[in-house]
């Protein structure tokens, strides 16, 4: 019959090795120096702009229909080089939100873009690239991905201060 190793008691060196080595981070973290902690956590030029919705509306329609396609896309992305974000100012809750043709188009597509809501919250990128900006998922009207590499977010929000 085969013996069975017993776990005992093993040295305390050991243990506490094996606990070291347990606790340890499985990549390393961003430095605590890093003067631009967005572009060290994913590694994408994050840009900014301010429009207006009424000059993007016929932009932020065609991707809004797109949703549908650009979810999967949004599932895939693990590396981009640019992230645009795209503040349409007008259109944020404290303008009373989209106007009414960009409002009737997210309600078209509600669950889509519900669902590319939760995308953009389970990719690591994706979120950390928004939350840089202070820029909540829920507030994301629409993606579009202009080229390999390159992602524009339509927001209605402001930028932060």
């Amino acid at each position: 019959m085969a013996s069975v190793p017993r776990l005992g008691t093993g040295s305390p060196t050991l243990v506490a090795a094996m606990l070291l080595v347990a606790g340890a981070p499985a990549f390393p973290a961003q430095p605590l120096d890093s003067t631009k902690p967005s572009a060290a956590i994913v590694d994408s030029d994050i840009r900014q702009e301010e429009a207006l919705s009424k000059t993007e509306a016929g932009k932020v329609i065609t991707a809004i229909d797109r949703t549908r396609e650009n979810i999967g896309t949004v599932r895939k992305t693990t590396r981009l080089d640019t992230v645009d974000i795209v503040f349409l100012t007008d259109a944020a809750r404290s303008e009373g939100g989209p106007p009414p043709a960009i409002e009737n188009k997210v309600k078209q597509h509600q669950d889509d873009v519900a669902e590319l809501r939760q995308e953009i919250e389970a990719n690591a990128l994706l979120f950390n690239a928004i939350d840089s900006r202070r820029v909540l998922a829920e507030d994301v009207l629409a993606v579009e991905f202009d080229n390999p590499g390159k992602i524009v977010i339509y927001a209605a929000a402001k930028p932060p201060k």
